[in-house]
């Protein structure tokens, strides 16, 4: 990519929690298009502590007054997502935006139409469709090795018994909860195979005693020729299990989660090779009539989505994950919460 650059784009990133600190900062440090130049967080020493070179200041004002801020990345709770992506586009900013990309459907329509006006990119950080499950899976699909396609199913579980103190996540407000949080993983990647369904069933719950947030949810995207079931839990003990995919000729079960954040978290740069390769007693099985045949799993790696980001901002090539997949996400997380209130199925 190095010798295609038009220019090196300066990054300011708004939060320096587990998104920005492990997620972006060790993208944008080895990848050649991007220059990481300021963070607003109240944590400076964990900033120098990544890098000494990049500024810190104290409010996303001050970061997007600065001129020679190309692009900014959202990396705060869900509720400040909109605000601090509307004023960043406001002030001429390419945005990136963790996921949700927005808490509504209005929120999103407002972003998008902002994007359009001023000419700039706008997205959300879907990074899970880079996951070596999903490109596996999506290999698989191509390749025809399922047929057609009659049941999928996702899982996003973890065993968190008791309520996390000190974090936005588990307190009642606007775009908190596991819906929200993981929500969006699974969702997009249901729409990016089958594109948006015909209709929303979803059961969201809180489960452990004491939650101010659901805790579990189960959706339902009905097809014309399959069904989608999204599941997320914080009371699995055993919560290995990803995907159970049923096929007209085969069917596919995956266990494990992509080790990509495992492995970021203990401050590996991602330029180290190799990267992203799940151990075998990861991989996931294939059953046909030939009997079951283990698959090995295609390398995960998120630089794929930086790569595009620098493309769609320099180039003018084509983004992604685009805002209107972005908005589709949060519609089914409305549908779903409607449909939760309401006990009724709900057209999309």
């Amino acid at each position: 990519m190095q010798s295609e650059l038009e220019k090196v784009l300066n990054v300011g990133l708004i939060g320096f929690g587990l998104s920005g600190r492990y997620f972006h900062a060790p993208f944008l440090k080895v990848n050649p298009g991007f220059k990481l130049t300021k963070v607003v967080t109240s944590n400076s020493s964990s900033v120098h502590d990544f890098d000494a070179t990049v500024e810190v200041v104290q409010s996303a004002e001050e970061l997007l007054a600065d001129a020679k801020i190309d692009v900014v990345f959202i990396c705060t709770p869900n509720h400040l997502h909109f605000p601090y992506a509307k004023a960043a586009l406001e002030a001429g900013k390419h945005v990136v935006i963790e996921k949700p990309f927005a808490n509504t459907t209005a929120e999103a329509d407002v972003l998008i139409a902002l994007a359009k006006e001023k000419k700039l990119v706008v997205t959300a950080y879907q990074n899970r469709r880079w996951d070596a499950d999903f490109l596996t899976i999506q290999a698989l699909l191509k390749e025809g090795k399922l047929g057609n396609i009659v049941e999928y199913e996702g899982h996003y579980d973890r065993y968190r018994p008791e309520i996390a103190q000190g974090t936005w996540k588990e307190v009642a407000a606007a775009g908190a909860g596991n819906l929200y949080n993981l929500g969006p993983h699974i969702i997009d990647q249901a729409l990016v195979l089958f594109g948006p369904p015909e209709s929303v069933t979803a059961t969201i719950k809180i489960i452990r005693e004491g939650g101010e947030t659901d805790d579990y949810f189960d959706i339902r995207l009905a097809y014309a020729d399959k069904t989608v079931i999204l599941k997320a839990s914080l009371m699995v003990f055993e919560n290995s299990l990803r995907y159970l995919i049923h096929g007209s000729t085969g069917s596919f079960i995956k266990y494990g989660l992509d080790i990509q954040e495992d492995t970021l978290r203990k401050n590996i740069l991602p330029d180290t090779q190799p990267w992203g390769e799940e151990p075998q007693n990861q991989w996931g099985t294939l059953y046909t009539q030939n009997g079951p045949e283990t698959i090995p799993s295609m390398a995960g790696n998120y630089m794929p989505f930086y790569d595009n980001l620098y493309a769609a901002i320099a180039k003018g090539e084509a983004i992604e994950v685009t805002p209107q997949q972005a908005r589709n996400t949060t519609r089914v997380i409305e549908l779903a919460l409607e449909s939760n209130r309401l006990k009724q199925t709900l057209a999309f």
